[in-house]
């Protein structure tokens, strides 16, 4: 599910760009929760993970500006969208780095142009993202979210760091080649996010979630070597 968020002090603005926002997902078979801020303090007392901010700018209180610095400050990592009436007002956002930025009046089709661009390298950025297609319906995941995933006769189980479990028919094979580096598959059941490795002795992965996960003693020892690899690799 894409989790999308809009801040702005006036009510039309947020129920209009939730109708539009709603559509363009709808369209996509894309699962979408769309949350409304009406100020930059209430979004900034939010602890929900966001991941495409529609900000207004100029705002009663606490501005726009304002607003994205904290949440950088606050490690947000979402894409940023700045709403605004005067275009000049563009050129004081760069150390936000926002995605893009539209002008009041908002039109659908230069909303539709935005997000159309967004998708695309949502779903082209193989390096952060998993593109799960279920019937009709599809989701992007982070990668970073996963844990680990599991194959149980022809489907793929996806265990997420917060607790939810995602199925979808694949081949983990296929999985295996749109995962990035960081993925390692230790059994031919199991694929692991060494992000989330905690320990490992005696053929057995212990994960920071609790999860035990086995590892065949065909790949035990590569195994081992991708682990120092990895290890490395966070020390630069």
């Amino acid at each position: 599910m894409v989790c999308v968020a809009v801040c702005d002090d006036e009510k039309y603005v947020l129920d209009k760009m939730k109708e539009m926002v709603t559509a363009f997902f709808t369209e996509k078979s894309i699962a979408v929760c769309v949350l409304l801020f009406s100020s930059g303090e209430e979004l900034l007392q939010s602890n929900r993970e966001i991941d495409v901010l529609f900000l207004d700018i100029q705002m009663k209180g606490m501005d726009g500006m304002k607003t994205a610095i904290k949440l950088r400050q606050q490690d947000y990592k979402g894409e940023l969208i700045f709403i605004t009436v005067l275009k000049e007002m563009v050129f004081q956002s760069f150390e936000v780095h926002p995605y893009d930025y539209l002008v009041k009046p908002i039109e659908e089709c230069m909303l539709r142009k935005t997000m159309e661009r967004l998708f695309s390298s949502m779903k082209n950025s193989r390096e952060e993202n998993l593109l799960v297609q279920r019937g009709n319906e599809s989701s992007i995941i982070s990668f970073h979210d996963i844990v680990y995933c599991e194959i149980i006769n022809r489907k793929i189980y996806l265990h997420l760091k917060s607790g939810e479990v995602i199925d979808y028919y694949d081949k983990i094979e296929s999985l295996e080649k749109k995962l990035n580096g960081k993925f390692f598959r230790c059994h031919r059941s199991y694929l692991i996010n060494l992000s989330y490795l905690k320990n490992y002795k005696n053929e057995m992965a212990y994960l920071n979630n609790g999860k035990v996960i086995p590892v065949s003693r065909l790949r035990s020892r590569e195994f081992s070597n991708v682990i120092l690899r990895y290890m490395k690799e966070r020390r630069r």
